[in-house]
């Protein structure tokens, strides 16, 4: 299973939320980039980047930073966050990007979500599928619709999307575990790579989304909060 670290950009910053909150905001470092190296230099190999001034503009804001970040490094980065158009998922993937996630826009365009797929085929782009109580979330996870999450992934797969990352959102930032039911559920119906995030707060919990059947896990704010410790995390990466 991949592990997955990640770096929030806020205002520049790196930062962690809790459940989706701007108003939680929490300044880790003033310079992403910086988290990448150490990341790298402890052994991680995938980044997932969310450019959360982009999620809240609905465009592409941070590309310089993924741009720095991507030339400075040799992560495998995932990017969302702001990606609603061509010019953004082609401004990202020129920045360095190797995968996009497409989350509102998943929900709001499917035709474009499908054409990006066709254009740049199912290793380079991720479906966003974000939820509270089972619902869909979109705008930054500040609006909720009425797709259930897991109806909404079977229907990319049968698509042909491969790869999704699922956020239970009232979990994200707590460090109380992982949605690891709904992500058994989740593989055993929609037979998708995927990618747990949220809730993470112990080697643990990895074990529990690995053996859930998941892909990849994202460690954010266990990190962060020194939970999790980057050296123990060698031996997985």
């Amino acid at each position: 299973m991949r592990i997955i670290a990640a770096i929030d950009i806020l205002g520049g910053n790196c930062v962690r939320l809790t459940r989706g909150d701007f108003s939680t905001r929490k300044v880790y470092n003033e310079d992403p980039v910086e988290v990448a190296k150490e990341l790298e230099d402890n052994g991680i190999r995938y980044l997932h980047m969310v450019d959360l001034d982009g999620a809240k503009r609905k465009e592409i804001v941070n590309a310089g930073i993924l741009r720095k970040t991507a030339s400075s490094t040799s992560l495998i980065i995932d990017f969302g966050g702001g990606i609603r158009s061509d010019d953004d998922i082609r401004t990202a993937f020129d920045s360095g990007a190797m995968q996009v996630t497409a989350g509102s826009i998943a929900i709001h365009s499917p035709e474009t979500v499908l054409r990006w797929l066709e254009e740049y085929g199912s290793d380079r782009l991720i479906l966003g599928a974000d939820a509270t109580d089972r619902k869909i979330m979109t705008e930054g996870w500040q609006s909720a619709s009425e797709e259930d999450v897991v109806q909404f992934i079977k229907s990319y797969r049968q698509k042909g999307i491969r790869y999704v990352i699922c956020t239970d959102v009232s979990r994200d930032g707590m460090l109380q575990g992982p949605a690891t039911e709904l992500y058994r559920e989740i593989v055993s119906e929609a037979d998708i790579s995927l990618i747990a995030s949220g809730g993470v707060s112990s080697l643990s919990d990895i074990g529990e989304v690995k053996k859930a059947g998941c892909e990849g896990v994202i460690i954010g704010k266990a990190l962060y909060e020194g939970k999790i410790k980057l050296k123990e995390l060698k031996d997985l990466c």
